[in-house]
């Protein structure tokens, strides 16, 4: 099982990066440009360093190992409210040795919690939050992952969509102030293509 789950995670990053254009230009609009790079050295690192974990490993140790290989990747913001995310996930699942829907459900909470309060965010602030928060409430809201999965893909692509009307809020992207609206969140972005990565890897793991 918990080889299942490092090849899902493996192969959902690998195509992650293949979005990686997409992202940086979107982030050249309201950032610095940096997340396409972000992202793939990020889950680069992380597919490198779930190689090395012997069999067995809990999800828990595997979400810990996500979190620093994606930390230690590049200095970026974006990265560190990532690796902290994860860590704060991994931390949820400390008792978690089969990871159902309600797992994950677990796991996408206690990490938007942690990005909101160490990114001094909320939901509206035109952030990543925006797309983990309705995720995270779809998951726990099924009973059946698949089904789960597919109405999370939903709730983050509505919440990527809705940042277009969003003023942001946090981040080199306030700066624009009243010019940001109408620009799509970058980092709300990435997580929905994420969520639709994993989607695909599921179907070949």
């Amino acid at each position: 099982m918990h080889s299942e789950l490092i090849s899902t995670i493996q192969n959902s990053l690998a195509e992650l990066t293949t979005y990686a254009d997409e992202l940086r230009d979107l982030d050249q609009a309201l950032g610095d440009g940096d997340l396409g790079i972000t992202i793939t050295l990020g889950a680069n690192a992380v597919i490198e360093a779930l190689d090395d974990l012997p069999e067995g490993t809990s999800p828990a140790d595997i979400a810990r190992t996500c979190a620093k290989a994606f930390a230690n990747a590049n200095p970026s913001t974006m990265a560190a409210l990532v690796a902290g995310g994860l860590l704060a996930g991994s931390k949820a699942w400390a008792t978690v040795d089969t990871v159902d829907v309600h797992a994950a459900a677990t796991f996408l909470k206690a990490a938007g919690a942690n990005i909101a309060q160490r990114g001094k965010t909320e939901v509206g602030d035109k952030t990543i939050l925006d797309a983990i928060a309705p995720a995270a409430e779809a998951l726990a809201n099924s009973d059946d992952a698949r089904n789960g999965l597919n109405a999370a893909i939903e709730a983050a692509e509505k919440a990527v969509v809705d940042t277009r009307a969003l003023q942001s809020r946090r981040g080199r992207a306030a700066w624009l102030q009243e010019r940001s609206i109408g620009l799509q969140d970058p980092g709300a972005t990435a997580f929905w293509r994420f969520l639709q990565s994993w989607a695909k890897a599921s179907v070949t793991a």
